[in-house]
């Protein structure tokens, strides 16, 4: 009878424990495979076990016991389908857990936990430590995926510190990871902590949040793309793996939810959850795990000391009132939990989704005569929503109207939905993922491109007055310092130009169009090689030549633009000259000034002009080590830092390692020497 009784204290008061895939009562432990040194206990996951060591001679403590792993494993029972291989289609998936990670007063701290995807359950480290994960040396072929939350420093592994999140594909080296300090968390410090881990299929995006709160942060503490379509076989195997190595520390999982949802292009979602406004709130707020076992323990004392038929009925009744106070209490935080995220979502403004509809009614079913600008992706056409607010509605073309991933929208939305608020950015309203359609929606600029403006306009009234050109210079500029340098993760636009720069009603610049954007964590060092993608006079040569987007790519572009706009020319003109060599020529001349655009007709400051024209020369120069920041060009526009030393002459074009580790400085090769062998490119003429 009393064990009778302690099943339902067990079921009553745990009754949140929440596992996937299931429904209606159960016994959590039967949905557990356990492996190594992990238990089950009292609701609770325990994947290490409380060890002792020799701290020193004079509190001697015994050695690990052999019997001990020192690395455990707690994997849901049944594999989940990840991967549907008639359609090819990835599923997405969602997971939001609560772990403890205790240290112990004597040892150093263990490795950490990781929350682990994974083909092969049984695939362990071959080592004490990594947390558990796969050894690749050993199971090169079961893929796995795992987020870590890593309290061991090994710098051999690329480690940031001894308290950071990583993603992990495939290997114990992360692909990317965050300091987790910066954020006020402390993983070693024994309190509660929750995670929730998203992987958005149709952006292929992985985003992290960590907080002591169960209400989730606004901001993920780690955003990153990554494809794991490649990495999903049809059936894994889903839960945590952690390790002590040489400490001992007691890693716990106290809840845990997780799901598999559709990726299909029509789930591609704005940053709330699927599950409605309150799927990251709990009943209550638990306390730690030393007070969660101590109140355990006294549960259990006290269900056995009760005994008997009569204890039971006692017990049940008190049980039903425990249970309609947290239910009550459950609805009360329930409501408080919606008006807050409400009030979160008023003030994020998330972009919404339109509906199909909504956006051919505002097209006029994408008539021709509402286009306003074409490009290689993409159609922009004139629109007006039923408020009356005029949009830019840009439609994307792709071969294959199914296969979402291989177009530019799914770089440019994940960039934009990034939240990028900035005064000089084209800001997104909308967005819609319909059918065979796929579409953003942004604010409408009347004025139309800067490229329009300073060529398509030659012969008419509208002629840019040099106050307009510095402020546009400097608008440009403020954008890319917030890409480069201000915002949450470092943004390579790649595609910098007077096409992709837009004037609203006063001329102000307003950077757009991230179809081709690198979105890099800052701290990262590493940068793939790509298929240069861009537009012809104003691709960096190195970039063309290594297919290396860096910072300083940008800032040959941009120099590009400084140029065009002080010259009023073209970037190559008609007959293949080419605007950077022309300045130069004249700046070697000793006449500069003679640069400047004829249509303004001397109407401009002199100084300025001049100091217009060598931030240009600056920023494109040949040297991409020579090339200043754009934030330090902009000071130098606006008088704040010395003008900049250029040479008498064009140097040659050298090509140099772009990246720190690449090369010595004895490899650099001159492009007058060699041969034109440029690695296929994505360019275009406008």
């Amino acid at each position: 009878m009393p064990s009778l009784l302690l099943f339902w204290v067990h079921f009553f008061l745990f009754f949140d424990f929440i596992f996937p895939s299931l429904s209606g009562p159960f016994f959590p432990e039967k949905n557990l495979t356990l492996f190594g040194d992990a238990y089950f206990r009292n609701n609770v996951i325990g994947l290490t076990q409380e060890l002792s060591c020799l701290s020193s001679s004079s509190s001697p403590s015994p050695p690990p016991p052999s019997s001990s792993s020192a690395v455990g494993r707690a994997f849901y029972v049944y594999p989940i389908r990840f991967l549907d291989s008639t359609t090819n289609s990835t599923a997405s998936f969602s997971c939001r857990f609560s772990f403890s990670i205790i240290p112990s007063s004597l040892c150093p701290s263990g490795d950490g936990i990781a929350f682990l995807i994974t083909s092969n359950a049984e695939s362990f480290s071959s080592s004490r430590g990594y947390m558990g994960l796969p050894d690749q040396a050993l199971y090169a072929q079961d893929p796995f995926f795992a987020v870590e939350f890593d309290t061991s420093y090994d710098p051999s592994l690329g480690d940031i510190n001894g308290n950071h999140v990583g993603i992990d594909v495939s290997t114990i080296i992360s692909a990317a990871s965050v300091d987790v300090f910066s954020s006020g968390i402390d993983l070693k410090s024994g309190r509660q902590i929750t995670a929730w881990i998203e992987y958005r299929d149709a952006m292929k995006m992985i985003r992290v949040w960590v907080g002591y709160s169960h209400i989730r942060p606004p901001s993920p503490i780690l955003v990153t793309q990554i494809d794991l379509s490649n990495q999903f076989k049809e059936f894994m195997h889903v839960g945590f793996s952690a390790s002590n190595g040489q400490g001992a520390s007691i890693h716990v999982i106290d809840h845990w939810q997780f799901k598999t949802f559709g990726s299909l292009p029509s789930t591609i979602p704005a940053d709330t959850s699927e599950e409605g406004d309150c799927f990251i709130c709990f009943s209550e707020e638990p306390s730690s795990s030393a007070d969660y076992y101590a109140r355990r323990k006294k549960v259990e004392e006290i269900a056995f000391g009760l005994g008997g038929l009569g204890a039971f009925v006692f017990s049940a009744v008190a049980i039903f009132a425990v249970i309609c106070f947290f239910l009550i209490k459950k609805r009360v935080h329930i409501r408080k939990c919606k008006e807050r995220l409400n009030c979160k979502v008023q003030t994020n403004r998330v972009p919404g989704r339109l509906s199909l509809a909504e956006i051919k009614s505002a097209t006029m079913a994408f008539n021709p005569s509402r286009i306003v600008g074409e490009g290689a992706s993409a159609t922009v056409y004139r629109g007006s929503l039923p408020s009356g607010r005029e949009v830019a509605v840009k439609r994307f073309e792709r071969a294959n109207r199914m296969d979402c991933m291989r177009n530019p929208f799914t770089t440019e939305f994940a960039t934009m939905v990034g939240c990028l608020r900035h005064k000089n950015l084209v800001q997104l309203q909308g967005w819609c993922c319909e059918r065979n359609e796929l579409v953003l929606v942004y604010e409408y600029l009347p004025k139309g491109s800067l490229n329009k403006v300073l060529h398509k306009h030659s012969n008419s009234a509208i002629v840019l007055s040099w106050n307009q050109r510095l402020s546009i210079v400097l608008g440009v500029a403020s954008a890319l310092t917030y890409l480069h340098e201000e915002c949450e993760r470092q943004i390579i636009h790649r595609d910098v130009k007077t096409c992709n720069i837009m004037l609203d009603a006063e001329f102000n610049a307003k950077l757009g169009d991230f179809g081709l954007a690198e979105v890099y964590e800052h701290s990262s060092v590493t940068r793939d090689a790509t298929i240069p993608a861009g537009t012809m006079g104003y691709l960096a040569p190195e970039y063309v030549y290594s297919g290396v987007p860096t910072k300083k790519t940008d800032v040959y572009s941009f120099g590009v633009v400084v140029l065009e706009v002080a010259t009023g020319r073209r970037p190559v003109d008609d007959g293949g000259k080419v605007l950077v060599d022309l300045v130069w020529e004249l700046w070697g001349k000793g006449k500069l000034i003679e640069a400047a655009d004829r249509r303004l007709m001397g109407k401009f400051d002199v100084v300025e002009m001049e100091r217009m024209l060598l931030v240009g020369l600056s920023c494109a120069h040949p040297d991409h080590e020579k090339r200043p920041p754009v934030k330090e060009a902009a000071r130098i526009l606006r008088g704040e830092a010395p003008l900049p030393l250029l040479p008498a002459r064009k140097p040659r074009v050298k090509i140099r390692p772009v990246l720190p580790d690449d090369s010595s400085a004895e490899d650099c090769q001159s492009l007058d020497d060699l041969p034109w062998m440029t690695p296929k490119s994505h360019l275009s003429k406008d």
